[in-house]
């Protein structure tokens, strides 16, 4: 029979063995300690932008108000309108394969991203300030909790926006709301909205002034430039019915335009 002793060096020593099995997993829910690109990753140049379209917004990640860190986050109604200008940084390897705050599974390889207070799922179009490279992502994750950061981005958006290097980047955000279909349909109904095409975004106000004079003579349609920052935003319109509208952006979309969408306003 063992002694008392003997007893408790034995629950000492199992004490031991499981602290240090905790020490050596850096995170119960993650592999490994510190986020990493991956070391055989895929050719990520070729991988579309996220496509916008309406999504009812999820169940899951879009409670109005949450703490992280001892800092409160309210969750905006909706994202319509929204565009900021901030740090981009980028998550990779670490959180690969784990549920983002709405239950889907993070993909590093897909044009994803997390931000703090947009509804998800929101896309956004995500424009590097430093080389006017531009994806379409669809946001999914909330992050990143630093304060002087605006979007956390998939590997495959930091790769597409040659950041990786960097690691962070200047950027401005552009959320791409698309109406649910209920509100297209009421729309028609009432005839009251003005539609316009944005077309393309760019710091060179010379080749926006250029396109604009083009385009208006190929689609016979007025023009305007919108300034945002430093960004002057080339639009098609106003046009009075939607289904004009969207028949004008899907034709620039096939013909060179891969980013036009629809604006309602």
């Amino acid at each position: 029979m063992l002694n008392s002793k003997t007893i408790t060096l034995w629950v000492i020593l199992a004490i031991a063995l499981i602290l240090s099995a905790c020490s050596s997993q850096p995170d119960s829910r993650y592999h490994i300690r510190d986020d990493v690109a991956p070391t055989d990753a895929p050719d990520v140049s070729i991988v579309e932008d996220a496509h916008p379209k309406y999504e009812p917004y999820s169940r899951g990640g879009n409670r109005k108000n949450y703490t992280v860190l001892g800092k409160e986050y309210q969750v905006l109604d909706t994202g319509k309108g929204y565009t900021k200008t901030g740090v981009a940084s980028w998550y990779g390897a670490k959180f690969h394969g784990h549920l983002t705050s709405n239950g889907e599974t993070y993909d590093m390889y897909s044009m994803s991203a997390a931000h703090k207070t947009l509804p998800l799922p929101s896309y956004v179009k995500v424009t590097n300030l430093s080389n006017n490279k531009t994806v379409i992502v669809r946001v999914n994750d909330r992050g990143p909790f630093h304060d002087n950061r605006i979007i956390d981005l998939s590997y495959a958006a930091a790769h597409r926006l040659d950041m990786l290097k960097t690691g962070t980047a200047n950027v401005q955000l552009e959320v791409i709301y698309i109406e649910s279909p209920e509100s297209i349909a009421l729309a028609k109904l009432k005839d009251t909205n003005l539609h316009y095409v944005q077309v393309v975004a760019s710091s060179d106000r010379s080749r926006i002034d250029t396109l604009a004079t083009q385009l208006a003579t190929q689609y016979q349609v007025s023009t305007r430039i919108q300034h945002t920052g430093n960004l002057y935003k080339l639009q098609l319109g106003p046009i009075g019915r939607q289904p004009i509208a969207a028949q004008l952006s899907e034709t620039l979309q096939q013909n060179g335009y891969p980013q036009s969408y629809l604006i309602t306003e």
